[in-house]
């Protein structure tokens, strides 16, 4: 449909039909019975049939067959026959279910992460949806956060590239093409700021901080062409994202140049009156008009209240105009008005979805972003060896996350299942050892997910199991324990003030540790742990995540060495709770602690280290790599003249192996205190036991540039450090200066 059509068609929409397809509803509603859903939970919104039958968008429901049938019966009633959107959080997988985000992250290759969102994309467009909501670019630098799964980790600049990748990854160059949908990023802005790690809570941050490390992700989407932003929960700056005008018109609309629809989150535009922001719906919905939102997800709040804030002279109806040329131009750029069905088709549904190349992609996905955190030679396994499975992720297929929504369990392969077809099992036992949470836990999931309760075990049974499990160890020359957080510890809703592994599996590891010292933890989480226990005892720890559908097979080839894990860590793993928040690139401090500094009076805890148990970047092999100093070709960077930082890599070890060579620059002294180091650039490289390779970066004025002290961006004269390593803790430096 051309431009004009649109603006004609806009202008013959009444001002409640403009209104409904502000709204967004749950699919649910159109499943069952239109009377029996408008007297329930419909009628408690304060929608109307009339209303109903002119929402401009749905949530929650996929499937070709359903959502065809909605869109025929919609379009039918619907005033002016314009097609329905259909949106789903397809987070990191439809129905092939691909690692988690936070361990995509652990890739360091976001072309890789790219691959996967359109896989996930061709899954979600047959199967009838035109959005999906992601990529959640949010930075997190605090565990207790449950949705740290959702985010690619806590630096800036690797989760641009990655927001950048899934997007495209998604949309490809038009959205209207077959098997491409419309991509959201959330949550703008600054979500994973969360006040002490509670989900829904505040958020307290300096515009410096918030423009220096908060919105370049947000930024790197909208430069790939995001089609949606959602907004955040939180406040910024006191004023809820939802109804917080300088953030969506000044920052996201006119700074950062995004043009396409802006869609709350699940009843942010209501809660704005919890906040204490708005006095009622009526005022919320003029709030959040004015700040720019197009969409109310899952309210009335602008159907029941837009068309009498006109009426009473209190908002401008160009301001609704606004909104629903924007929803249209969505709708016309996925070519919904020449078919509004896009690519739902039941038959290719059924070929497409957990067809053999996305379950291909979904090992290879998991088997790079699994992390080597420590191997005192265990790994990879003689298969020599008598070899005894103990922990409940043994033959758990419940390995995907609290956000694979759509994800089925039963599609998943378990570690029990993929070792029965490699480890020689004359040799091998496979033993659940204890529940995975005790019997009082109970967790609550979305979407397939439902409602968890792990366990219920009696006493009696569980003491067998626990037994068997224990004296299997005994027997083995080798112990594998799979354990870790359930998938349900994780996600939205799900902060934990203990970020650690729950006790009932410490305990089983406590008493193997007893009888067999040689352990590999398999670790399952969907945040970063305390691990001072399992990393002392243990002689070797994986973690893996929740590696999605094909997890188990990948693990297994990590375990027996036909996968070299290459994974980095893209968050900091605390050594205590007490640190957290904790990330790499630090603010430094006027009393640092360093060596020659006074003992006492520095900034330090008195009972733990500064320092995190594992650092962001850092991620060990199954072979050795040497890296040689860095050199550069010149000393002093211009405006017009780069210079090239260089090392050589060298596999030292006895198998083939990639490491990630990663670059940090800090700015030694600057307008505004900046960060200990930054990283700015890094390269896989892959090697050949004895083969090395250069590596080499180009250092250009661009890369140097910040928020100054007078608010705008740029580069300052002085002196520079940069490292190059294999991770944040390298301390392999050389110094150059910057000359304008």
């Amino acid at each position: 449909m051309k431009k004009e059509d649109l603006k004609a068609l806009l202008a013959d929409m009444s001002l409640q039909e403009k209104a409904d397809q502000m709204m967004q509803l749950m699919g649910l509603f159109y499943l069952d019975d239109a009377e029996g859903v408008l007297t329930g939970p419909a009628r408690e919104l304060g929608v109307g049939e009339e209303d109903f039958w002119m929402t401009g968008s749905i949530l929650g429901t996929y499937g070709a067959e359903q959502l065809m049938a909605i869109q025929k019966k919609y379009m039918e009633k619907q005033p002016h026959h314009i097609p329905m959107l259909f949106m789903m959080d397809v987070i990191h997988g439809l129905k092939t279910v691909f690692p988690m985000p936070l361990a995509q992250g652990a890739t360091f290759e976001p072309e890789l992460s790219g691959r996967c969102a359109q896989a996930a994309a061709r899954e979600a467009a047959v199967s009838g949806l035109h959005v999906t909501f992601s990529p959640m670019v949010d930075l997190v630098r605090d565990a207790r956060w449950g949705r740290v799964m959702e985010s690619t980790g806590e630096d800036p600049y690797l989760n641009g590239l990655f927001a950048k990748a899934q997007v495209e990854g998604f949309q490809g160059d038009d959205i209207g093409k077959p098997y491409k949908v419309c991509s959201c990023v959330k949550h703008f802005a600054a979500y994973g700021g969360a006040w002490a790690g509670r989900d829904y809570n505040t958020v307290e941050l300096t515009e410096h901080t918030l423009r220096e490390f908060y919105l370049p992700p947000y930024k790197a989407a909208i430069d790939a062409g995001v089609g949606m932003v959602m907004t955040s929960f939180n406040t910024v700056n006191g004023i809820p994202a939802s109804t917080n005008r300088w953030l969506m018109r000044d920052i996201l609309r006119d700074e950062m140049g995004f043009d396409g629809v802006l869609i709350s989150d699940f009843s942010a535009i209501l809660e704005t009156v919890a906040h204490g922001n708005s006095a009622d719906e009526a005022d919320a919905a003029k709030k959040a008009l004015e700040a720019g939102v197009d969409i109310d997800m899952m309210t009335s709040v602008y159907a029941a209240n837009l068309c009498r804030l006109v009426e009473e002279g209190k908002v401008s109806e160009a301001l609704i105009d606004e909104s629903v040329m924007r929803i249209l131009e969505l709708k016309n750029k996925l070519g919904l008005f020449e078919n509004p069905y896009k690519d739902a088709n039941p038959e290719e549904e059924k070929t497409v979805i957990l067809c053999d190349e996305h379950r291909k992609l979904a090992k290879e996905a998991a088997g790079k972003c699994f992390v080597l955190l420590k191997n005192d030679g265990l790994l990879p396994v003689d298969m020599s060896k008598k070899v005894a499975f103990v922990g409940p992720y043994t033959n758990c297929k419940e390995i995907i996350s609290s956000w694979a929504v759509t994800g089925d369990v039963n599609a998943c392969v378990s570690i029990e299942e993929a070792a029965r077809e490699v480890f020689d099992l004359t040799r091998t036992t496979f033993h659940q050892g204890c529940q995975m949470l005790d019997n009082d836990y109970h967790l609550t999931g979305f979407g397939n997910l439902g409602e968890s309760v792990p366990g219920k075990l009696s006493e009696e049974e569980q003491k067998k199991m626990f037994e068997e499990a224990v004296e299997a160890a005994k027997k083995a020359d080798l112990v594998i324990m799979p354990i870790g957080e359930h998938f349900l510890q994780t996600g939205e809703a799900a902060s934990r003030a203990m970020i650690d592994v729950p006790e009932i599996q410490m305990n089983l590891f406590r008493e193997v540790s007893k009888v067999n010292e040689n352990i590999v933890v398999v670790l399952f989480n969907g945040r970063p742990l305390d691990l001072r226990e399992l990393s002392k005892t243990a002689k070797a720890v994986l973690d893996v995540w929740l590696p999605g559908t094909e997890g188990g097979h990948a693990i297994v080839d990590a375990l027996t060495g036909k996968i070299n894990p290459s994974g980095k860590l893209p968050m900091s793993f605390p050594y205590c709770v007490g640190q957290v928040p904790v990330h790499y690139n630090e603010y430094s401090t006027g009393r640092p602690n360093l060596e020659g500094m006074q003992e006492r009076f520095k900034s330090k805890y008195i009972d733990i280290p500064n320092a995190p148990l594992y650092p962001f970047g850092y991620g060990l092999s199954y072979t050795d790599f040497e890296i040689s100093p860095v050199t550069l070709s010149g000393d002093v960077v211009t405006d017009v003249q780069p210079i090239r930082a260089c090392v050589t890599v060298k596999n030292t070890g006895k198998v083939e192996g990639t490491e990630v060579i990663q670059l940090y620059i800090q700015d030694v002294a600057a307008s505004v205190v900046r960060p200990v180091k930054e990283l700015k650039r890094f390269e896989k490289v892959k090697l050949c036991p004895g083969e090395e390779k250069k590596a080499e970066f180009i250092i250009d004025e661009e890369m140097l540039r910040f928020l100054r002290a007078d608010g705008t961006v740029g580069s300052e004269e002085g002196k520079f450090r940069v490292w190059i390593g294999n991770s944040s803790n390298t301390k392999n430096e050389a110094v150059f200066s910057y000359q304008k």
